[in-house]
């Protein structure tokens, strides 16, 4: 049984930063794409960053270019570094990984952490 388990959130005040890590268990593989998803209250959850398990291209959505990066270990473990944040970016943050190719919904996802910027 595949198990994904966030860590790193908190509260922080504008202008700071997080790491957000994932520890993955069970029975992957390093060709499996990793990403971060978050969900604000009252909104959808969105797409925040992924990184391909067969090359370690990496995609953000445009409104945290430049200021997070993911990363990954040995395909266990996935990271978020998150500097310069915003208000706007309070929102509990998943992970998630997926076979190759596969759309995010089919794969496994973690529990989520809570991230809160302060103004």
């Amino acid at each position: 049984q595949v198990q994904l388990v966030e860590s790193g959130g908190g509260v922080v005040q504008a202008g700071g930063s997080l790491r957000l890590s994932c520890v993955i268990s069970g029975r992957t593989f390093s060709s499996y794409d990793m990403g971060w998803f978050r969900q604000a209250p009252g909104k959808e959850r969105e797409f925040v960053a992924s990184i391909r398990g067969s090359t370690d291209s990496a995609d953000y959505r445009d409104s945290v270019k430049g200021r997070f990066t993911i990363s990954r270990d040995n395909g266990k473990t996935v990271y978020l570094q998150m500097n310069s944040l915003k208000p706007e970016d309070t929102a509990v943050y998943y992970c998630t990984t997926s076979p190759r190719g596969s759309s995010w919904d089919s794969g496994y996802w973690g529990q989520g952490t809570q991230v809160t910027v302060s103004s």
